[in-house]
């Protein structure tokens, strides 16, 4: 009797002080398994991670920032407007048009969609719907922007080369870069 004590003293000590748990009896953790998430804290907003990671031209990370952000906010204006400009950022210029107009179809005055989407009919070689678009962002925006001030102008330029150019003249293209300009805003500047 006086043994079997023992041995369940020893058991129970085993358990209690980071050794082996027999029998299931002890709450001890392997050491490769991850630490437990804390239920009361609160996770980083997707839509402000995803603008960090699309400056930091992150795009297919800031792409999966913008998706976790519509699981968890919904689809909204925002989630759609930088849905689109990630896609715009990694040359899918059919999935940014799509995201651009349905964000539009929810709020036809948001700015940053109307901005981004004439970027992408730019890119697109669609110079004459881009410059509406452009011009519809101009006037909502109140001419304040300097950065769509500078798209409309380019998507001017294109038109009237289109119209009045000589097609004997080539017209060197333009390099583009996508440029944040406010949360959810982004801009697709040229160099002339």
């Amino acid at each position: 009797m006086r043994r079997q004590v023992l041995i369940l003293l020893m058991l129970a000590a085993c358990g209690n002080t980071g050794g082996p748990a027999l029998f299931g009896g002890g709450a001890q953790v392997a050491r490769n398994s991850t630490p437990g998430a804390d239920a009361r804290g609160t996770g980083v907003d997707g839509l402000l991670v995803g603008h960090r990671l699309m400056e930091a031209a992150e795009y297919d990370l800031a792409l999966k920032a913008y998706l976790r952000a519509a699981a968890e906010q919904g689809i909204n204006v925002d989630v759609l407007s930088a849905l689109g400009s990630a896609n715009l950022a990694l040359e899918r210029l059919g999935q940014a048009e799509q995201l651009l107009r349905r964000a539009l179809e929810i709020d036809p005055t948001f700015v940053p969609a109307l901005n981004n989407l004439g970027c992408v009919l730019l890119e697109q070689g669609k110079a004459g719907e881009a410059r509406v678009v452009f011009q519809q962002a101009y006037a909502l925006d109140s001419g304040q922007s300097d950065s769509i001030r500078e798209n409309l102008r380019l998507a001017i330029a294109r038109t009237e080369t289109n119209v009045y150019g000589d097609p004997a003249i080539a017209v060197e293209d333009p390099t583009y870069s996508l440029v944040r300009r406010g949360p959810g805003q982004y801009v697709l500047l040229s160099q002339l």
